[in-house]
């Protein structure tokens, strides 16, 4: 018996391979999360409060404000400090193109024409002083202006009083003066006692003070009104009247101020 011929059927190739989706699975506006449904987490998550980050600060403080007394007392030192540095620079200068000297005084000699006590206890004294004065300066006068007083004192008792001329002292001039002194002396009893019993020894101590105002020629600049302070100790053999005193030593001091 002849075999029957078996026919098999084949799958056609294009068949079996199912076609694609034209439509996408996920429709689009819609979110797409591993975790599930979004939706449903985000209505999960509405029942706790949400999660926020708390970062830490400090509160800084306010700039502080100066006051009106801290600022104008700022202000005034470096004024201050601005006319101190002036004033050096000026003294610099004068110092290194005029090169100052200190004027030199001296006192010569010393005569009494009248030193006796009157019966109320009154001591009238009147001294003749010559003193010198002496500019070391190459470019510097000075101007003797009027208001000087020169007085002599005896253990602290002014004894007379005088001032010195008005006048003009060039560069490296020496100039004597001639100076009258007057005085009286009220309750002078003890005093005079004293100046007798240190007539004794020889040696009489006197102080004599000027203070004159003058004025500082810086070559043609002429500058502002100082006073010079001279201070000397004389040493005399004694205080008698009508009779030149005999100076045993002397020595003087000068300072200026404004």
């Amino acid at each position: 018996m002849a075999d029957h011929q078996r026919i098999h059927p084949v799958q056609d190739p294009e068949a079996a391979v199912p076609p694609r989706p034209t439509a996408p699975l996920v429709s689009r506006g819609s979110s797409h999360s591993e975790r599930g449904d979004p939706e449903a987490s985000r209505n999960n998550n509405n029942n706790y409060p949400p999660y926020q980050r708390t970062i830490p600060y400090s509160y800084s403080k306010p700039p502080k404000k100066r006051s009106c007394f801290k600022k104008c007392l700022c202000w005034t030192l470096c004024l201050v400090i601005l006319q101190i540095i002036l004033i050096g620079i000026l003294a610099a200068i004068i110092f290194f193109v005029f090169r100052p000297k200190l004027p030199k005084y001296s006192v010569d000699s010393m005569s009494i024409t009248q030193f006796n006590l009157n019966n109320d206890n009154s001591l009238y004294a009147t001294f003749n002083v010559n003193i010198t004065a002496r500019n070391p300066n190459k470019k510097i006068g000075i101007y003797y202006e009027n208001g000087s007083r020169l007085r002599v004192y005896f253990q602290g008792t002014e004894l007379c009083e005088g001032s010195l001329p008005k006048f003009y002292q060039g560069h490296r001039n020496t100039t004597v003066m001639n100076v009258n002194l007057t005085g009286q002396t009220q309750d002078a009893a003890g005093l005079l006692q004293s100046l007798q019993a240190q007539q004794q020894t020889g040696n009489v101590p006197l102080n004599l003070r000027a203070r004159v105002p003058v004025r500082v020629k810086l070559g043609g600049l002429k500058l502002m009104k100082w006073k010079f302070l001279v201070r000397c100790r004389l040493n005399v053999d004694s205080l008698a009247q009508d009779n030149t005193i005999r100076i045993r030593d002397s020595s003087c001091k000068f300072r200026f101020r404004l």
